[in-house]
């Protein structure tokens, strides 16, 4: 950062934000410097992903968040599955998939996937029992 930049830092309070992205309801919460975009499902998750733009430049975010010391969580059944801004470590999974500079947490997405075959398990145990 440098003391020319009038933005920085940048502190978000949010107390009942929703985006919505594909008609998937995202909750947005906040930490002052950090964002929480929790996403309900991996269902959700892929199909949000599949409607963003394929040829946006995250860039322009990441330049953004970075420039407001702000970080984003991209939450899945409550597991961090990407983070971007100020605190993101990208790496060469996210070289590979083709999403850096984002970070992506693959402990979070593989337990998000493992809690969403829980909840369907359960589901089926309900409705068959």
């Amino acid at each position: 950062m440098n003391g020319s930049n009038p933005r920085a830092p940048l502190s978000v309070v949010t107390d009942d934000l929703t985006l919505t992205v594909d008609g998937v309801d995202l909750e947005v919460r906040s930490t002052g410097d950090r964002l929480f975009v929790e996403v309900p499902t991996v269902r959700d998750a892929v199909r949000v992903a599949r409607g963003l733009p394929r040829d946006g430049d995250a860039s322009g975010l990441t330049a953004l968040l970075t420039a407001t010391d702000l970080t984003t969580e991209v939450r899945v059944r409550g597991r961090t599955v990407a983070v971007i801004g100020a605190d993101a470590r990208s790496g060469r999974l996210a070289s590979e998939l083709g999403v850096a500079p984002a970070e992506v947490r693959i402990g979070g997405a593989l337990g998000a996937g493992a809690s969403g075959l829980s909840a369907v398990a359960g589901a089926l145990r309900r409705r068959f029992a």
